[in-house]
């Protein structure tokens, strides 16, 4: 795909076998690895490291300084605000370097799905389409559809519709 069809700044870096979506922004200083996997139509904000084989949907918004490891994958319409955090080693050592794709377990955030400010998602859990995540929020466990969760760890506070409004 030629680079017209998408945009980088100049000050971030894109790795050899980065696949990029049409209309998609990649803003300042960020770093999109070997293997990741762009859609269309996405909004990368300053600050961003996209990981190795990362998959990333289409017309996702990730907001200023996130990093997506390798293992984390998100659908369509998937909102990462900004400073939120994934992980993707459940036990990290600096003595015992846990390093390559066999040692990182997948995170999935499903369609639409909404992650707040300043949120942690351990790594291994499914977050289901339409859920809210609340700022600085903890999650330590799978997330149903639909669901607003808030505190840490988090937990189910209620529900919200496909717009992200409470209702219950």
């Amino acid at each position: 795909m030629p680079e017209s069809d998408y945009f980088v700044h100049e000050s971030s870096y894109v790795d050899e076998n980065v696949v990029i979506g049409k209309d998609t922004k990649i803003w300042h200083f960020c770093h999109v690895q070997s293997g990741a996997q762009i859609g269309k139509g996405c909004s990368i904000g300053q600050n961003v490291n996209i990981g190795n084989n990362v998959k990333i949907g289409n017309h996702v918004k990730i907001q200023n300084n996130v990093s997506l490891y390798e293992g984390v994958e998100l659908e369509d319409y998937v909102f990462c605000g900004p400073s939120m955090v994934f992980t993707n080693i459940k036990i990290p050592r600096s003595e015992f370097p846990q390093r390559g794709s066999n040692f990182y377990q997948k995170t999935l955030v499903k369609k639409s799905a909404s992650i707040g400010a300043n949120a942690t998602i351990l790594c291994g859990v499914t977050i289901g389409k339409y859920a809210v995540i609340g700022s600085g929020t903890v999650v330590t466990k799978d997330v149903p559809e639909y669901a607003l969760i808030v505190g840490n760890p988090g937990k189910v506070v209620g529900e919200v519709d496909k717009r992200g409004n409470r209702i219950n």
